[in-house]
């Protein structure tokens, strides 16, 4: 059945967004760009940051509530279950959305939103930008949270065939229920150096988050080996975190202060400026569903060395990155190799051909395929939801269907107290409006 376009009205939720930065804030902030070009209405909740509360307009006029809600842990809102409701219910009224966009599986605010959304009978979308074990405590408890969300889902997004078979195994999702649309880069922003750099010194670029998931540890281990087998390479280190201490305490102990400079945080405006200052990027992330930073980096011109991890493969072509198992030994191998052919890569042929690969018009194409095919789902009502929820444990299945019903009260309660017709619809703003809209900064 051919599925036919047409405008939506989405809702992106997630507890990450500008001005907090990272894959997920990119990822959203693009697609809502070029939906909105594509003629859709789309609007982004999240919660408030710092003195950033209730309503933005930021580029474009792509319009963002800031709930004024605290992040309680890593950017992560309270779990309330309930409490939420009644600022959801009220946004997705007056805007009148059609469609909501939850994003990334460890934000409290999406699986909220989407739990909410459901009671109202509006169609739901998820998109997974994570891997997660199944070992760990950590991982056991949020695969449950998933496979909570996702049983009653419309349809969901990964951005990696990898990330695909991780959201189904762990979530008991239908495949068929899911899409693979990948990330891309913005092209424009990321230009190589107008003037190639003299190879008489090799530069190695890093800007990461320094914690654990990225490999910050793995870091301590290869840059002194990298630095005593090549005495002409040099590192720059971009990026802060927990792990910083211990890059720091390496290039002490080894002497390194003048072969690897530590930036600290890189603001986004910044990165393409650090990046083109390099020859080869290193990743070395230990799990990754995809990883935006990689592209970038391709799109600027640089030859890339990752970690062999998660969805990192399928991101570039064979002749733009090597791979390298997460071992600091396969790691140096890894750099040795990339610096042999370094005097092959041409930056603007690779820039080029990433603006082939790779383009944000392309992803909101793919993803108003997923939002129609949505909209064809039929219409369920509470009972015929609840066998859905069954499925999930013999206890959690219970748990689940209890929430729910609760859910459904909650919602009827609001109901009667404030009926829908009386929530303001607002206006829509569209067209050459969108153009005179400018981005409200606090300074």
């Amino acid at each position: 059945m051919d599925v036919i376009s047409r405008k939506h009205r989405i809702l992106m939720v997630s507890d990450f967004f500008f001005p907090n930065f990272g894959g997920v804030e990119s990822h959203i902030y693009y697609l809502s760009q070029c939906l909105l070009k594509l003629g859709h209405k789309v609007v982004v909740m999240t919660h408030a940051y710092g003195k950033r509360s209730g309503v933005r307009y930021v580029t474009g006029g792509l319009k963002v509530y800031y709930v004024p809600w605290r992040p309680f842990l890593m950017q992560n809102t309270l779990p309330t279950l309930f409490m939420t409701f009644p600022v959801i219910r009220t946004i997705l009224i007056r805007e009148r959305i059609s469609v909501v966009h939850g994003h990334q599986a460890f934000s409290t605010l999406c699986h909220e939103a989407l739990m909410h959304a459901r009671t109202m009978g509006y169609k739901v979308i998820f998109t997974d930008h994570s891997l997660y074990g199944f070992a760990d405590v950590g991982s056991i408890h949020m695969n449950k949270v998933l496979q909570f969300t996702l049983a009653d889902i419309d349809q969901a997004i990964c951005v990696s065939h990898t990330s695909k078979e991780n959201t189904v195994l762990r979530s008991g999702i239908s495949p068929e229920k899911v899409f693979m649309v990948p990330n891309a880069v913005d092209t424009a922003m990321f230009t190589p150096s107008p003037n190639r750099l003299s190879r008489d010194e090799i530069i190695i670029v890093v800007i990461s988050r320094l914690v654990y998931r990225k490999g910050a540890d793995l870091l301590v281990e290869v840059i002194p080996e990298v630095c005593r087998l090549f005495p002409k390479v040099r590192f720059i280190v971009g990026g802060d975190g927990p792990k910083r201490v211990r890059l720091e305490e390496m290039r002490e102990k080894f002497s390194l202060q003048d072969r690897v400079e530590m930036l600290g945080a890189v603001p986004h405006a910044q990165v393409r400026s650090v990046l083109i200052s390099g020859h080869i990027f290193l990743n070395s992330s230990l799990t990754e569903a995809f990883c935006i930073a990689i592209l970038e980096a391709a799109s600027c011109g640089l030859l890339t060395v990752s970690t062999r991890v998660g969805g990192v493969p399928e991101v570039l072509p064979d002749d733009m990155v090597v791979l390298a198992e997460p071992d600091p030994e396969d790691m140096v191998r890894a750099v040795r190799k990339a610096i042999d052919i370094l005097p092959g890569i041409d930056p603007q042929t690779m820039h080029l051909r990433m603006k082939r690969l790779y383009s944000w018009d392309d992803v909101a194409k793919r993803t108003e395929i997923v939002y129609d095919r949505a909209m064809q789902s039929s219409h369920t009502n509470l009972l015929d939801r609840l066998p859905k929820y069954l499925t999930c444990g013999a206890w959690a299945g219970k748990l689940f269907c209890l929430v729910m019903i609760i859910n459904y009260l909650v919602w009827c309660l609001l109901e009667f107290l404030q009926p829908a017709k009386d929530i303001e619809e607002v206006p829509d703003i569209i067209g050459p409006l969108h153009s005179q809209l400018h981005s409200v900064d606090d300074d």
